[in-house]
């Protein structure tokens, strides 16, 4: 048998390694035929005896099995398979179909019931969905195996009180059922917290599914996130798992939420409020298992108050709040973080950096880091391919690092003419930059640019609507909002 060590990570477009399991010599060559066309790589099995032998010896993606076989019959195959490490997606393929038999097939682990006959295409169809749950199941056994006591809280690397009081609030709400918000601006580290939450609780044996509601075209995240039936729509060849059902007796965790459409935000309350919910095109309603960790680095309460987010849904997933700082409040752990960047760089990129200088340090700590922790991590990858080893200086930071910050170039004000200055004017005129700055730093998030200034959002909010500003607000929130 071939390695499969240097096979493509995307199983789904990847030669795949199947099991076919069916008793009939005819049967079996068709099959084989068509599948080694799509370049797959094929075993044959006469019997379910055959099948378990091979399956305890070698590793495959897809078992396709016949359910009528002499001695151990498909039904029993799967259930043996089932338990086994990684074992593989599986597909039940039978002539004497019934309603029963595939509940049968489904409750013993099979990915989907094929009735005989059926075209090349549905099959083809079939095996690149059991394929698609066979990576996500297996990412997710890969990730817990190498997050093995990576996540405990001791690992989050901090000395900040504010991080330390979301750390306290992660380890009183990793063990409940509660559903967790995570708010904070793009690249706090949202993600690595929703992990450590799941890997701290009572589901850490289940699955993590992770899904971007704002990555995911809006006309394919309903099928994502529910699944589909076959024929709901146009290209729907073939029943479809959604991630609530994958993350059965796990975790889902909902990224950015605050992008999802109104009508998919009635159906999210609805599965948080009764547990339930119907694939695209189905009429059969399925409950859910699955724990909710939702993430936003929106205002939520903005996007309330102007009516583009349920009020409802709003507070169906505000239970547990934890709001993650942004990287500029908590420079005292720029140091920390950038030794942590660099002892991990130094073993995944074969570098030798050795530290970092003062003054490199101290142009860290002054600039305002809107990527936060991620542009962070990423300006230590980028030193350590380009420089390799050695002390990080200045001279390895980009040149933004080395610019003055804006406020002491805007306080530089105008000298006073002869004639002299409308005082009011020239003030108001200064806080209307420092204020749209703000804005424009925090992507239009005005609580978030209340935070930069040090003034309470109410106040931000009178600002803008006493002066030009609410104009100029509205004109340029558009773009922004888009881009984010």
């Amino acid at each position: 048998m071939a390695s499969r060590e240097g096979r493509e990570p995307d199983m789904v477009n990847s030669p795949a390694h199947i099991l076919i399991v069916e008793d009939e010599r005819d049967v079996r060559e068709a099959l084989l035929a068509q599948l080694q066309i799509e370049g797959h790589q094929i075993v044959e099995a006469r019997s379910g005896s055959d099948a378990l032998e091979l399956v305890s010896q070698q590793s495959f993606d897809v078992v396709l099995t016949d359910v009528q076989m002499p001695g151990l019959n498909g039904i029993e195959l799967l259930k043996r398979i089932a338990p086994m490490p990684s074992a593989p997606a599986t597909i039940v393929m039978t002539g004497y179909g019934s309603i029963s038999m595939a509940c049968e097939a489904m409750k013993a682990g099979a990915h989907d019931f094929l009735e005989k006959p059926f075209s090349g295409e549905i099959l083809l169809a079939t095996i690149a969905s059991a394929l698609r749950m066979k990576r996500l199941r297996d990412e997710n056994v890969e990730l817990r195996r190498t997050v093995q006591g990576q996540f405990g809280f001791g690992k989050l690397v901090s000395q900040s009180e504010v991080m330390k009081e979301v750390f306290r609030l992660i380890e009183c709400v990793a063990d409940s059922e509660g559903t967790v918000l995570l708010l904070g601006e793009s690249g706090t580290g949202k993600e690595l917290l929703a992990q450590t939450i799941h890997y701290n609780s009572s589901r850490r044996k289940g699955p993590l599914v992770p899904v971007n509601c704002g990555a995911i075209p809006e006309s394919l995240l309903e099928s994502e996130l529910f699944g589909h039936e076959k024929g709901a729509f146009t290209g729907a060849i073939a029943t479809k798992v959604g991630r609530f059902e994958l993350a059965e007796g796990g975790t889902i965790f909902l990224d950015e939420i605050g992008d999802l459409s109104p009508p998919l935000q009635v159906k999210i309350l609805r599965v948080l409020q009764e547990r339930t919910y119907e694939r695209v095109g189905g009429v059969r309603t399925l409950k859910t298992d699955a724990r909710v960790v939702a993430a936003t680095n929106q205002d939520l309460e903005e996007l309330v108050s102007t009516k583009r987010f349920r009020e409802d849904l709003f507070y169906r997933l505000n239970v547990v709040p934890i709001v993650v700082p942004p990287l500029r409040q908590r420079s005292g752990d720029i140091p920390l973080l950038v030794y942590h960047f660099i002892e991990q760089l130094n073993v995944r990129r074969n570098a030798s950096l050795s530290g970092c200088s003062e003054d490199a340090f101290r142009l860290m700590s002054d600039y305002q880091w809107p990527g936060n922790v991620r542009e962070l991590a990423n300006l230590i990858e980028r030193i350590a391919i380009l420089k390799r080893k050695g002390q990080i200086e200045v001279s390895d930071l980009p040149e933004k690092f080395r610019r003055p910050s804006v406020v002491p170039s805007l306080a530089a004000s105008p000298s006073i003419p002869g004639a002299g200055i409308d005082l009011g004017r020239v003030v108001e005129e200064f806080e209307n930059r420092l204020i749209l700055e703000a804005l424009e730093r925090t992507n239009w998030v005005k609580s978030r640019a209340a935070q930069l200034l040090q003034i309470n959002r109410t106040t931000l909010i009178e600002k803008l609507k006493k002066r030009s500003l609410a104009t100029a607000a509205a004109q340029r929130q558009g773009p922004a909002s888009s881009s984010s």
